[in-house]
């Protein structure tokens, strides 16, 4: 299944604290459970005004529907095409 990576802007994400954090982590949860198990959210980069997400989704709607149904932004979605690390270079 395709995973996706989700910009969202929101202006002071780095200042938020561990409460709000989780707060918002638990209704993307709740939202994701109603979803079905064919959306996943795998992870979160949180930087200073954006949150960069990655999820498993079996199309670009379904990662839309769930920023819709959350309130959430989603102000660029990319189909990661492939993961590239130091081990990479080894060959």
């Amino acid at each position: 299944m395709p995973k996706y990576l989700i910009e969202r802007h929101i202006p002071g994400a780095g200042r938020l604290s561990r409460d709000e954090l989780a707060a918002i982590s638990r209704k993307s949860c709740g939202i994701l459970q109603n979803m079905g198990p064919q959306v996943q959210w795998l992870h979160s980069y949180v930087t200073t005004d954006k949150v960069y997400c990655v999820y498993i989704a079996p199309n670009e709607e379904a990662v839309r529907e769930h920023a819709r149904a959350g309130g959430f932004p989603a102000n660029a979605i990319s189909c990661i095409e492939t993961m590239i690390d130091p081990v990479s270079a080894e060959g």
